[in-house]
């Protein structure tokens, strides 16, 4: 069992794993920016150590500096988190050669699946419902970018093979727009990736973001724990999902739930992952995989009772899973509400000192976050600062609770997303169930 865990992150993740390695008795070292100091799991950890200035550059993604932190400090394992250098292959590389235990999957899996063009290819072969498409990498040849483009029919999404949260992508409705298209997505791909590589898929027109979470453990054993639907989204950026996913056609359910679990074995696959679908008309089509935990993992914790991070750390221990398929029990409903340090109207950050806080409490309410009354908000990262967890039997009444654990909710002194999860649990549209991933966006554009 691992004795020392490092934690190369910050915020709500840091503290959750911080939590979950002083339940199993594991220390706990916390990296931090000079600005992080005052952070909630630095205050908790039996050790901290500073590793750079406030910019990520030289802090949170300074490998040297991380790996030499753990030496010092005397660390045998290191957990990514989410974001930063999770799914840095680079990074799990130079842990493993430095005699620490990476806290995820194999290096060669987070490259391969790191790449959307070796992703889709691997998942074909693993028989996951894939997106019809270019089948790899587009050529330079304009003729057969075009033939390509008429097998599979407008409109098309151009994607950059090495993409990700949304950027390096162009949808292309007209034949005579796609040439244009591909070079200007590939410019934009070598300039903000490294890496001018793109593809071509079908662009479907009014899909959900379907997610399904895996476990899978060094010793060839693999489960899932269902689905999530993650389809309200701005700019491509989640902002509230549930589990599990409502309205969906259980055969095709359960097809691909198990088609992951194979996935995760033909791969060799280690730790946590989740594999993101496209929903459409009762199909299910393969995007991408998360070769980390999730930002929202506790929605599918609180629905099967499994603690995902506990899990994480044990297999890295190379334990086996504590769980078959069998022994998950799916029961009642779970929505997960992002609370960003933003104005609910124009979505600008708003760093700042919080003032007053006040945490919503009661049966079936969770809230993850590192916030305190008098801490401040830095403005060099992400604006996420909690996540407001609720749960109940039934999804009427897990939406019932959020409400009421969104008015209870007090954070002054900045601005928060608030006032738009409450009108988001308030609308009709949402309730009902099963919205795709424009509705949010085409909401927030009739309100203005």
């Amino acid at each position: 069992m691992l004795k020392k865990v490092l934690i190369a992150n910050r915020g709500e993740i840091a503290l959750r794993i911080l939590r979950a390695c002083k339940e199993m008795g594991i220390q706990t070292v916390a990296v931090h920016s000079v600005v992080d100091r005052d952070l909630k799991h630095v205050k908790l950890a039996d050790e901290s150590v500073c590793i750079g200035p406030n910019a990520s550059a030289g802090s949170y993604l300074n490998i040297p500096a991380i790996i030499a932190a753990a030496e010092v400090t005397n660390a045998d394992g290191i957990h990514p988190g989410y974001g930063f250098l999770a799914e840095r292959a680079d990074f799990c590389e130079q842990v493993e050669k430095s005699g620490f235990a990476f806290i995820g999957p194999p290096a060669h899996v987070i490259r391969l699946m790191g790449d959307k063009v070796s992703a889709i290819e691997a998942m074909k072969k693993a028989d996951v419902p894939t997106v019809p498409g270019s089948d790899g990498p587009l050529p330079d040849d304009p003729e057969t970018c075009l033939g390509i483009a008429r097998r599979i029919g407008l409109p098309v999404i151009i994607k950059a093979a090495a993409g990700g949260g949304g950027r390096g992508m162009r949808v292309v409705h007209e034949e005579k727009n796609l040439l244009g298209a591909i070079q200007v997505t590939k410019s934009e791909a070598a300039s903000a990736f490294g890496d001018g590589t793109v593809y071509m898929e079908k662009f479907l027109q009014n899909p959900r973001h379907v997610e399904i979470q895996v476990l899978a453990d060094t010793h060839g054993n693999a489960i899932h724990l269902g689905t999530r639907d993650c389809s309200l989204q701005r700019r491509h950026q989640k902002v509230l999902e549930e589990a599990p996913a409502p309205h969906i056609d259980q055969e095709a359910n359960e097809r691909v739930l198990q088609a992951c679990i194979d996935a995760c074995k033909e791969l060799g696959y280690r730790g946590a992952g989740t594999f993101e679908f496209l929903y459409e008309d009762g199909h299910f089509y393969f995007i991408e995989m998360n070769t980390r935990v999730q930002v929202e993992h506790p929605v599918s914790e609180m629905i099967t009772g499994v603690d995902i991070i506990k899990q994480q750390l044990l297999i890295a221990s190379g334990e086996p899973l504590s769980y078959t398929q069998d022994e998950i029990i799916f029961k009642g409903h779970a929505f997960e509400a992002r609370i960003n340090a933003e104005d609910p109207r124009t979505f600008m950050p708003s760093p700042g000192k919080i003032t007053q806080f006040h945490s919503p409490g009661g049966l079936g309410v969770r809230w993850d976050s590192h916030i305190y009354a008098g801490y401040s908000i830095p403005p060099f990262y992400d604006s996420m600062i909690g996540k407001l967890i609720t749960y109940g039997d039934s999804r009427e009444e897990a939406l019932a609770r959020m409400k009421s654990a969104l008015d209870e909710l007090v954070v002054s002194g900045i601005k928060t997303n608030t006032p738009l999860h409450m009108d988001l649990v308030n609308d009709e549209g949402f309730k009902r169930g099963g919205v795709n991933i424009h509705y949010l966006e085409h909401k927030l554009a009739e309100e203005q």
